[in-house]
């Protein structure tokens, strides 16, 4: 294993927390999701908060952005003077710097999820390493990666997928980080394989590199215990980025994602650089325009005050409740809300509708309130779960039409609502009581605010 020698200037040792990086960094990953360079700034994908953020130069928090669009973003790359964002279940979202809404797709088909890479004009297609559905076939000889238009339809496929002998696994297998050159190489690293790969703009091999990561690998395998199937595997890379003729592969060595290490190679010939071996608080990298790499804690950048202004809940509606009176979002002005869209045929919405109700009784009506949404397009259905539950709150009929309206990703998702009506944060999925516990201190501090 290559390691940092002193003299060469290729790896700086990490600056703490209080320390100040080198001028003009830009920033590579972030908590371990690739970053990208766009109008001068740093953006990345600030997963767990639903949000893109960007820095600048010195890799100060300058701008957040947060859209009903982004879900949990997981990558970000330039496209044209826009960024195009890989969203965890495979969508592609193309936001302008503003944060508006450009376009948005779906993954490309058979992939179930992919991850979009870009140099600006190219857009690359693999299998997202971040969400891989188990018990997934592929086709006989689908390709490894796709070319797509900048709709994000596929124009081209590269390479061969490898089709494991267990066709189920091919999902897991061909999954990896991608990156794109700016002269139209395409790099690529398989998630549970110790390899990463240079194809040209046509899709002939350049280069195969290995880093020496496990001694020996195998294909995954399939695990079961009781009647949960998983898969074992060894991770090895989690993500890619491409700056100034070296490529920067972000690794593992273990099958948590635990000890993480990053290698830094020649693009042009897949040569190894430099390697280092990362402790568990260097979960931001950056690189300057010298080529010093630097890396910090991405838990020590602090909001700073760049919070953005909060947007208002957008489009008001106007639905009918289960008794066909009409309620508007105006009707609830005045109180915090928590506007909450679910479904019947939603299993984790059967689970988060009891803490709603105890979350419901938490508070005094002048001050908080529910609008639970139903998207269920059977009425029957959605009045069934509602004798089912019996919710204290009301319930409005939104007939299949939500998700086209509000964009969102999947069910349950939730936005809470300042007194005002604006967006305080949103929520994807079901956390279970610890995160129903940590939304109703929000909303207490939301109740006791000015």
């Amino acid at each position: 294993m290559r390691r940092s020698l002193g003299g060469i200037p290729l790896l700086v040792a990490a600056v703490s927390a209080c320390g100040q990086p080198a001028p003009r960094a830009t920033l590579l990953f972030f908590q371990g999701l690739p970053a990208a360079r766009q109008a001068g700034l740093s953006w990345a994908p600030d997963s767990g908060k639903s949000r893109l953020i960007a820095f600048d130069g010195a890799l100060k928090l300058v701008k957040v952005v947060r859209s009903s669009r982004l879900a949990q973003p997981v990558a970000v790359s330039p496209l044209g003077p826009d960024l195009l964002v890989s969203e965890r279940l495979g969508d592609g979202v193309v936001l302008d710097t503003a944060g508006r809404p450009v376009r948005e797709w779906s993954s490309p088909p058979p992939d179930v999820a992919s991850l979009y890479a870009s140099n600006g004009r190219v857009i690359v297609a693999a299998r997202s390493p971040y969400f891989i559905p188990l018990l997934h076939a592929e086709p006989d000889s689908p390709p490894l990666l796709r070319v797509l238009d900048t709709l994000g339809h596929p124009t081209a496929g590269l390479a061969a997928a490898r089709i494991p002998e267990n066709p189920f696994l091919a999902g897991i297998v061909n999954a990896g980080a991608v990156a794109v050159d700016t002269n139209g190489t395409i790099y690529f690293a398989p998630f549970a394989r110790d390899e990463i790969r240079a194809y040209d703009p046509g899709g002939a091999l350049r280069w195969t590199a290995r880093r020496g990561l496990y001694p020996q690998e195998s294909d995954p395998q399939y695990e079961t215990h009781g009647r949960d199937v998983r898969a074992h595997l060894a991770i090895a890379s989690l993500a890619l980025a491409v700056a100034d003729g070296r490529l920067y592969a972000l690794g593992a060595a273990d099958s948590t994602a635990t000890k993480r290490r990053l290698d830094v190679l020649d693009a042009a010939t897949g040569r190894i650089l430099d390697t280092r071996v990362l402790r568990p608080n260097e979960t931001a990298i950056a690189v300057d325009a010298a080529g010093r790499v630097t890396t910090f804690d991405a838990s020590s950048f602090a909001d700073s005050g760049v919070s953005g202004q909060r947007e208002p809940f957008t489009p008001a509606f106007a639905l009918a409740d289960t008794a066909g009176d009409t309620t508007r979002l105006e009707g609830f002005a005045g109180r915090v809300t928590l506007v909450n869209f679910w479904a019947s045929w939603c299993d984790p919405c059967r689970e988060e509708f009891p803490h709603m109700a105890q979350l419901y009784g938490e508070f005094s009506r002048r001050d908080f309130e529910i609008a639970a949404i139903s998207d269920d397009s059977d009425r029957g259905r959605m009045l069934a779960f509602v004798h089912q539950y019996r919710p204290p709150f009301p319930i409005l009929v939104g007939a299949g039409r939500m998700r086209a309206t509000y964009h969102y990703r999947g069910l349950p998702y939730s936005v809470l609502l300042d007194r005002r009506g604006r967006v305080v944060e949103r929520i994807f999925g079901f956390g279970g009581a610890t995160e129903f516990e940590r939304l109703k201190a929000t909303i207490a501090k939301e109740v006791r605010a000015p």
